[in-house]
């Protein structure tokens, strides 16, 4: 029992300090799933499907239940006398109750067309949830490359922590020694208090930024989280896969539907009845006793001049279809141009690094042979710190131009559309 409590505690504290580790993928994946938007989805489709289920009932009888009573201040009557026969008039007060059954026998395909014109709404409402969700990729990118900035900001802050910490005990076994001024290790002290505040700073900045991320994906997420840094290849490409383009497409085939359904709006209609009733009176208007009675038949609807207000409505749609083209092109265009500063920026971060990677070698000799003077005493403390700054500046731009390089290219393929293929 006690080496099964033992194992349980170790495997529980290895658990507890495995590194947490979380992809773009993954957090795009997220979003799609825990935004409060993407619940949206399967409302709508419920929608549709109730939508749909309704318009169907159409084709089921109808029932129509009347009950009605009336008082009129005159009735009919038979204005001559009948020898031998004595005809009454109906009672002023009158009692109707009657049940209708109508079965639409043909409607021309209107019950379909409405219920396709159902089916394209709901679609129309799913894509703008996709072209939502899609947008807020950007604001994923930002916080992910930016946690991934500090992170490698971090790493560098914490070297050269280490070798001014290694300098600092040096210089201060100097000042013992009576070799070094006291100033001299005063001055690496401040300079380690000073990354000491940079530490917090960007404990404090990632801190925030985790807490973003965190709430855009819907997923909370530790201090310690560690990012996969992507690694994806992008050639310049004039192909936009974007899921705004396919929101233009089904807004226009919902407009055609719609004209389609306005034209099936005003064709004949042919539909059966029967209606069954108890009243006083009843179909004979001469009889003042309460009686039942029937009656079928055929109805036929057809609305043959609107003053054309049908047809002005389905130029009205036509004019709304051709606005929308409109907002596809500006789409494209404004797109395009954004690409075109997106491929420009990739560029010149891979000409940047070109440069960062010759500099960091003749900053690293520079500063070995500083380290050197400053056991010397040739030169001070404050013209080795300066050295070490510039090398770890040096190196600082080669990792923010490499991060902003994956970045640049994540951006320009999710503003293509084109991240899916590139993976």
């Amino acid at each position: 029992m006690k080496k099964i409590s033992t194992l349980l505690i170790f495997f529980l504290a290895l658990n507890a300090f495995a590194q947490e580790t979380l992809s773009l993928d993954d957090c795009y994946a997220l979003l799609n799933k825990n935004y409060p938007l993407a619940a949206q989805q399967s409302l709508l489709n419920q929608q549709k499907d109730f939508d749909i289920d309704a318009i169907n009932k159409l084709r089921l009888p109808q029932f129509d239940l009347s009950v009605k009573t009336t008082y009129q201040s005159d009735v009919t009557s038979v204005p001559v006398t009948i020898p031998g026969a004595t005809i009454t008039s109906p009672n002023k007060d009158q009692y109707r109750a009657t049940l209708t059954a109508n079965q639409l026998i043909y409607q021309s395909g209107l019950i379909d067309a409405q219920s396709k014109a159902k089916i394209l709404a709901a679609e129309v409402k799913k894509s703008a949830v996709k072209v939502s969700l899609y947008n807020l990729k950007q604001q994923v990118n930002q916080f992910y490359f930016s946690i991934l900035l500090q992170d490698e900001k971090q790493i560098l802050i914490l070297d050269k922590q280490t070798l001014l910490e290694s300098r600092y005990r040096e210089v201060n076994s100097a000042v013992k020694n009576g070799v070094a001024l006291g100033s001299s290790s005063a001055l690496l002290e401040a300079e380690l208090l000073n990354i000491t505040q940079q530490l917090f700073e960007i404990k404090s900045t990632k801190k925030a930024l985790i807490n973003g991320l965190s709430q855009l994906i819907g997923r909370p997420l530790l201090e310690s989280i560690q990012l996969k840094q992507p690694q994806v290849l992008v050639d310049e490409v004039n192909t936009l896969n974007r899921p705004e383009l396919s929101y233009f497409d089904l807004q226009k085939q919902e407009i055609t539907q719609k004209s389609y359904l306005l034209s099936k709006s005003v064709a004949p209609k042919l539909s059966a009845f029967a209606q069954g009733g108890y009243g006083n009176p009843g179909l004979n208007v001469f009889d003042s006793n309460f009686a039942g009675y029937y009656m079928v038949g055929l109805q036929l609807n057809w609305r043959v001049f609107d003053w054309q207000k049908n047809k002005k409505e389905r130029q009205s749609l036509a004019v709304n279809q051709q606005l929308i083209d409109t907002q596809k092109e500006t789409f494209k265009l404004n797109t395009n141009l954004k690409t075109i500063n997106q491929m420009a920026e990739i560029k010149t971060l891979k000409a940047l690094i070109k440069t960062d990677l010759k500099i960091i070698p003749l900053r690293e000799q520079v500063l070995k042979t500083a380290e050197a003077q400053l056991k010397n005493g040739v030169i001070t403390p404050s013209d080795y710190i300066t050295e070490l700054t510039r090398l770890y500046e040096a190196k600082t731009n080669l990792k923010t131009h490499q991060i902003k390089l994956e970045w640049a290219k994540i951006n320009y393929l999710t503003t293509t559309g084109n991240y899916e293929n590139k993976q």
